[in-house]
């Protein structure tokens, strides 16, 4: 009963549905999973139908969690729906946000296609292939392989390990989509601004039937949801399967780090009679980012960002997160002032995307081919998987203001012919997808180069550092001469240090390894500052995560201690080092008068600078102030605001005549225009 009722609730969404513009139908519900270690899953009849010992399980899933924790090999998905009869010409699609990692798609017997690669989504068209009753089967494998993306690692190692857990499963949403006879695809939002207007062009991609939408409209609002402009386009005719309509924006506002301002564009497409068939919304922003004389621009301002990087992981949901879980994560970073991040070696869930766009995160995303040797990167197997799962991140996440570069590999041979050959063909690949963004990858072995024309890095926009001095390339001392080498080597290219932390293999405890990780943290800040081309510093990273690689001695797999919190989210001392280390403005209080006589308190907000990692341009902060007594209620309060906070500002106030009886608290407080706290201090009032 429980089951038919659901199926009624799914025909009860499909038949209400307004018959133009497209269904969204939740497919997270109602599976069945099974293991299949002894491969006999096809030749038993599971692309058909239903095996027996099934458990049931809801998306996103991983079965690599409790039971099956280290299970690696073939697992099974199943689920069966009604469908009422679809009057022609309509549209049915069925969508997978992510798979990991190879997986084949049955529906009704009936094989629609498979996908390799465990962060994208994919889609299948099965407006043809329903019935009144149907059985969805998805067989997914997680084994890596020398030629999977990811894979094998440690640049030709056999049977070495990437860092992270292969978390097997329907590890993002599943839906169904029913649309009229044309429908979109996609939107590709492009644009280009000045001081007072921004030219945006959308280009639409779709699909039809006959007939063939007449027009394309699109239309631009702002972070009200007020309309703001708007353009129609006649089709060129038959055989189109895009179209791109031009909008002009006057006094556009412009995204950046404290202002993350988030537009949206709705596409439709529409008949001769004027009718929508179909219409999709994607959110963009406008915003220059800029390389010059070494240096990051955003919108013509100078920055120097800090951020750290976060593994799709927890031991509670593993690569399957929920939106709680990456809220809390995100959240919690956004307090240790992240501003950039290569968010990790894969491509992102797309709610980690929207978070940064609208908080103000610089992203560089990257497919993970980690640590890949030159036979690897020299394979034409490789290569082309590698295009088309770049491919596929940038056309779902191409659109996102918050993403200023694309990132093709981590700590691979790219010091090689192979290697080099490798980028070339990816950059050349990567500019004919989107030519205004930065091209560039992860390097571990910039320092040991003999000449720049030896390696990919000649060839990046900008140069992404992995250094660990202190641990795995050698002793702290030698960070200095190497980065004064990587300056020699590059002397025109920006760098931005794209890891740089303490793993705890290199200690004796956890404890010890901490108090390592805020040692490293502390003396190579100032260090990294000091060199005016480095645009950022990224720390690896936010949380431990689960591997089978750099591991305490004896293990075979667990999480590996790199974190600030660990697996649990439990914060360890270098949170609140990092979090100092990494505030775009400090805060000094202090209280007036003498001892028995205090009269008011002093607070002084100075902003980081130029020299300062990091540093970026304050604009419409205010400095909250709040004065509790000893029951925590609040005395008095205050606030400044300042248009652009850019030196040295103090405020003097005077404490109520009561203030000293009640043993107040001070606390203060310099916020962005968003609400972070940029920097606060707290002040007690003094023993007698």
């Amino acid at each position: 009963m429980k089951r038919l009722g659901w199926l009624l609730g799914v025909l009860s969404i499909l038949l209400t549905a307004s018959a133009h513009a497209a269904t969204h139908v939740d497919f997270n519900t109602g599976w069945e999973f099974r293991t299949d270690p002894d491969g006999i899953g096809a030749a038993s009849g599971w692309t058909q139908s239903v095996p027996v010992n099934t458990q049931s399980v809801s998306l996103p899933h991983t079965w690599n969690l409790g039971e099956y924790h280290d299970y690696l090999g073939v697992a099974w998905y199943f689920r069966r729906f009604a469908m009422p009869p679809t009057s022609a010409g309509t549209h049915v699609e069925l969508h997978f946000g992510a798979t990991f990692y190879k997986a084949r798609v049955w529906l009704n017997g009936l094989e629609l296609g498979a996908h390799e690669g465990g962060f994208t989504a994919y889609s299948f068209d099965v407006s043809d292939k329903l019935r009144d009753s149907n059985t969805l089967v998805v067989q997914i494998d997680n084994r890596p392989g020398a030629f999977t993306i990811p894979g094998f690692g440690a640049r030709g190692t056999p049977d070495a390990w990437y860092d992270w857990w292969a978390f097997g499963g329907i590890v993002r949403d599943v839906w169904l989509t029913e649309s009229a006879s044309a429908w979109i695809d996609r939107q590709r939002i492009r644009s280009e601004q000045n001081a007072d207007r921004a030219l945006i062009r959308d280009q639409v991609f779709f699909g039809s039937a006959s007939p063939l939408p007449k027009t394309l409209r699109v239309t631009a609002y702002d972070p009200d949801d007020k309309e703001v402009a708007s353009a129609t386009l006649a089709f060129p005719g038959a055989g189109a399967s895009e179209a791109t309509a031009s909008l002009t924006l006057s006094k556009p506002k412009l995204w950046g780090i404290d202002h993350p301002v988030v537009y949206r564009m709705k596409a439709e497409l529409l008949n001769a009679a004027g009718k929508v068939l179909d219409e999709d919304s994607d959110t963009f922003g406008l915003r220059t980012v800029e390389i010059r004389d070494r240096h990051l621009l955003v919108n013509g301002e100078r920055v120097r960002l800090t951020g750290m990087t976060r593994h799709e992981d927890s031991p509670w949901e593993g690569l399957a997160e929920t939106r709680g879980t990456m809220r809390q994560d995100y959240d919690d970073m956004k307090a240790l002032h992240t501003a950039l991040t290569r968010p990790v070696h894969y491509p992102q869930n797309p709610y980690i995307l929207d978070y940064a766009d609208r908080h103000g995160i610089l992203l560089v995303p990257e497919i993970p081919l980690w640590q890949f040797s030159e036979e690897q990167l020299g394979n034409p197997a490789v290569l082309a998987l590698a295009q088309r799962q770049m491919q596929e991140m940038i056309e779902q996440a191409g659109n996102h203001p918050s993403i200023f570069a694309w990132s093709v590999a981590n700590e691979s041979a790219t010091g090689t012919p192979g290697g080099v050959s490798y980028f070339h063909s990816m950059r050349t690949f990567i500019r004919k997808l989107d030519p205004q963004r930065f091209v560039t990858y992860a390097d571990d072995n910039l320092a040991k180069l003999e000449r720049a024309d030896h390696s990919a890095a000649n060839e990046a926009d900008f140069l992404l550092m992995n250094q660990y001095y202190g641990t795995w390339h050698g002793p702290a001392a030698a960070l200095n001469p190497a980065l004064d080498k990587v300056n020699t080597l590059f002397p025109d290219k920006m760098v931005i240090i794209s890891e740089f932390g303490y793993p705890g293999i290199f200690a004796k405890s956890p404890a010890e390894a901490d108090r390592e990780r805020i040692k490293t943290l502390e003396e190579q800040m100032p260090v990294m500052a000091a060199r005016d081309w480095i645009a950022g510093t990224i720390l690896w990273c936010y949380q431990d995560y689960k591997s089978r690689r750099n591991l305490w001695p004896g293990q075979m797999e667990g999480y590996v201690e790199h974190g600030v919190v660990d697996e649990w989210r439990q914060r360890k001392p270098s949170y609140e080092v990092w979090k100092e280390l990494s505030a775009p403005a400090k805060i000094d209080t202090q209280w007036l008068g003498k001892p028995g006589s205090i009269w008011g308190f002093t607070a002084t907000v100075t902003p980081n600078t130029e020299k300062s990692i990091p540093y970026y341009p304050l604009h419409d902060y205010q400095l909250f102030w709040s004065l509790y007594d000893a029951k925590g209620k609040v005395i008095s309060s205050g606030k400044r605001r300042f248009a652009n906070l850019t030196q040295a500002d103090q405020v003097n106030e005077s404490l109520p005549a009561d203030a000293a009886a009640k043993a107040p608290h001070l606390v203060v407080t310099l916020a962005s225009p968003s609400g972070d706290i940029a920097s606060q201090r707290s002040l007690a009032w003094p023993a007698k």
